[in-house]
C-alpha cells in the first residue's frame, strides 16, 4: 500500500508541474513549432540515444567482469533497453528492473552481482554529470540571465565538484582499507542493542559488497576502460541534446548544450513517472529561457520532443525484448521487488567472501566466488583469466 500511495503522490507532483509548465502557454504556436522542427536532425538524435544504450552494454559488462565474465553483451543490451523503458514509464523507480531483468536472461550473472554493479555505474555517471556540469561553467557565459543569478549557479556547480571529489576519494579510501572500516564498525556496535548490532551487519556486509564492486576504482586498465566507456557515453548524449536543439533552430553550442543537460539531469533524479515528466520539462525550459534567452514557446516545444528523444527511444528496443523475453510483469515486479529488499538488506556473510575473489578474477587459480541468488556469494568453478 505504501508503494501504491508513493506512486500516486509523485503523479500527483508530476500532473502539477506538467500543468505549471504549459500554463498560460500558446499550444497552437507549440503545435506549430513541433512542426517546423527539422525532424531528420531528431531522428538522427534518437539513434544517438540508441547507441548510448550499446556503450552503457559494454560499460556494464566491463564492472560484471569480476563478478561474470561469461556475461552476454546481448543480453546486458535486452537488460539495458528494458531497464530503461521502465524508467520512462514508471519513473526512477524503474532502475530496480535492468539488475532484476538481467539475471533471469543470462543465468552467467546472478541478481547480487548485477545490483552491485549497477550502484558502481552510478557512482560513474553522478561523477561524470558533476564534472562535466561544473567545468563547463568555467567557460560558458549565460546571455539571458543577470549576474547574480548566474554567479549562485557557478558557486553551487563549484560546490558539488568539490563533493564529488570528496566522494571519489572516500570510496577509493573505503576500497584500499574496507576491513578496517567493518573493523571499526563492528568495534562501535558491540555493546549496543541486539535491533542496532543487526543494523551493523548488514551495514558491512553492504561495505563489503561495494567494496569488492569498486576494484576498477584501483586497477588501472579497469579504470581506464571503464572511463573511456563513460567519456563516450555522455559524448554521444550532449550530441543526441545538441541535435534535438538545432532542429528547433537553436544554434546552442555545445557549452550550451551541456549546461542546459545540467538542468535536465536535475528535473530527472525526481522519481516521477514517465521519465521525470514535469519536473523534467520545468528544468530544461527554465535553464533554455532564463539563462540562454530562448523564447518561451520555442524552448518548451524542444523541451517536450527532448524528453520524448532522450526517454522514450529505449521503447524501441525494450518493448521487443521485454516481449520476446517471455518474462511476465508479475514475475518481474516479484523479483525485482524481492532483490531489492535482499540488496538493501545486504548479507554481511557472503560479502565478507568477496574481497577474496579478486585473485580469482586474475586467474592465479584460486576459488573464484560468484553471487547466489539471495546476493551473497558463494563458492563457484575455477574461472578463467578475465579479460575485459
Amino acid at each position: 500500500m505504501r508503494k501504491y500511495l508513493k506512486f500516486v503522490a509523485l503523479s500527483l507532483v508530476a500532473a502539477l508541474l506538467l500543468w505549471w509548465f504549459g500554463r498560460n502557454l500558446d499550444w497552437a504556436e507549440v503545435s506549430a513549432s513541433i512542426g517546423r522542427a527539422d525532424w531528420r536532425l531528431i531522428a538522427a538524435g534518437v539513434v544517438l540515444v540508441w547507441l548510448t544504450y550499446l556503450i552503457r552494454a559494454y560499460r556494464w559488462r566491463a564492472f560484471l567482469g569480476p563478478l561474470a565474465p561469461g556475461a552476454s553483451l546481448r543480453e546486458i543490451f535486452a537488460a539495458t533497453t528494458v531497464g530503461f523503458s521502465a524508467i520512462f514509464l514508471a519513473g526512477r523507480a524503474g532502475e530496480f528492473v535492468r539488475p532484476a531483468y538481467l539475471p533471469l536472461r543470462d543465468k552467467n550473472v546472478r541478481p547480487g552481482a548485477a545490483f552491485v554493479t549497477i550502484a558502481v555505474e552510478r557512482v560513474y555517471d553522478t561523477v561524470a554529470v558533476i564534472v562535466l556540469f561544473a567545468v563547463n561553467l568555467l567557460v560558458f557565459r549565460a546571455p539571458g540571465a543577470e549576474a547574480a543569478s548566474f554567479g549562485r549557479v557557478r558557486e553551487a556547480g563549484l560546490v558539488l565538484l568539490l563533493g564529488a571529489l570528496v566522494g571519489v576519494g572516500a570510496l577509493v579510501y573505503l576500497r584500499r582499507h574496507t576491513a578496517a572500516v567493518t573493523r571499526w564498525i563492528d568495534a562501535r556496535l558491540a555493546e549496543a542493542p541486539p535491533l542496532l548490532r543487526r543494523a551493523g551487519k548488514i551495514l558491512t556486509g553492504l561495505v563489503e559488497q561495494l567494496s569488492h564492486a569498486l576494484g576498477v576504482l584501483t586497477d588501472a586498465r579497469e579504470l581506464l576502460v571503464t572511463a573511456g566507456w563513460t567519456v563516450a557515453l555522455w559524448a554521444s548524449i550532449v550530441a543526441a541534446n545538441m541535435l534535438v536543439m538545432r532542429a528547433f533552430g537553436l544554434q546552442v553550442g555545445v557549452s550550451g548544450v551541456v549546461f542546459v543537460l545540467g538542468w535536465s539531469l536535475v528535473g530527472s533524479v525526481v522519481p516521477t513517472p514517465g521519465g521525470g515528466a514535469g519536473t523534467f520539462h520545468a528544468a530544461t525550459a527554465y535553464g533554455m529561457t532564463a539563462f540562454l534567452g530562448v523564447p518561451e514557446t520555442q524552448a518548451k516545444a524542444a523541451t517536450i520532443v527532448l524528453h520524448l528523444v532522450v526517454f522514450g527511444s529505449a521503447l524501441f528496443f525494450g518493448a521487443y525484448y521485454f516481449l520476446r523475453g517471455h518474462v511476465g510483469l508479475s514475475r518481474l515486479r516479484g523479483l525485482s521487488d524481492e532483490e531489492r529488499a535482499e540488496f538493501e538488506g545486504g548479507s554481511h556473510h557472503g560479502a565478507a567472501a568477496a574481497p577474496q575473489s579478486e585473485k580469482a578474477a586474475g586467474g592465479d587459480g584460486a576459488t573464484a566466488l560468484r553471487f547466489d541468488r539471495t546476493g551473497s556469494a558463494a563458492p563457484a568453478a575455477q574461472t578463467p583469466k578475465r579479460v575485459v
